[in-house]
């Protein structure tokens, strides 16, 4: 039986692909590994690791709308999770870097807790223990 398949990256559209990818290098200490056109005459962000990344992508100009409420949308992006080791310190850092941290959980198998993004977007930042 082969390896199970692996997530490479997650494409969505945002406002701005470059703004979007500084505060997530800044927080999340990912790195831009490329920038260019594509698809639509759009332009696109790839910011993550070396083996996994998001694409932030903008469609040509006034080509980006408003969206619904995705958890009740078929098919729709509920939220983005990144796991770091020390939640209490990336709540602080979230915060400093003008986001709003929600609720604090605490439930098996680790504590999270979710902000949104200038685009709307949900994260959820997870510390497994």
């Amino acid at each position: 039986m082969s390896a199970a398949a692996q997530l490479e990256h997650t494409n969505f559209t945002v406002t701005d692909p470059d703004a979007t990818a500084k505060w997530m290098c800044d927080l999340f200490g990912w790195h831009v590994r490329w920038t260019g056109g594509s698809r639509e005459v759009g332009y696109s962000v790839h910011v993550g690791t070396d083996t996994h990344y998001l694409a932030l992508y903008v469609p040509k100009a006034g080509g980006v709308q408003p969206r619904e409420d995705n958890y009740m949308t078929k098919g729709g992006l509920n939220h983005i999770a990144v796991v770091v080791d020390d939640i209490a310190d990336m709540r602080t850092r979230v915060a400093n870097a003008g986001f709003t941290p929600g609720e604090h959980y605490d439930y098996e198998p680790g504590q999270r807790f979710y902000f949104h993004d200038h685009d709307g977007i949900e994260y959820e930042v997870v510390q497994y223990d």
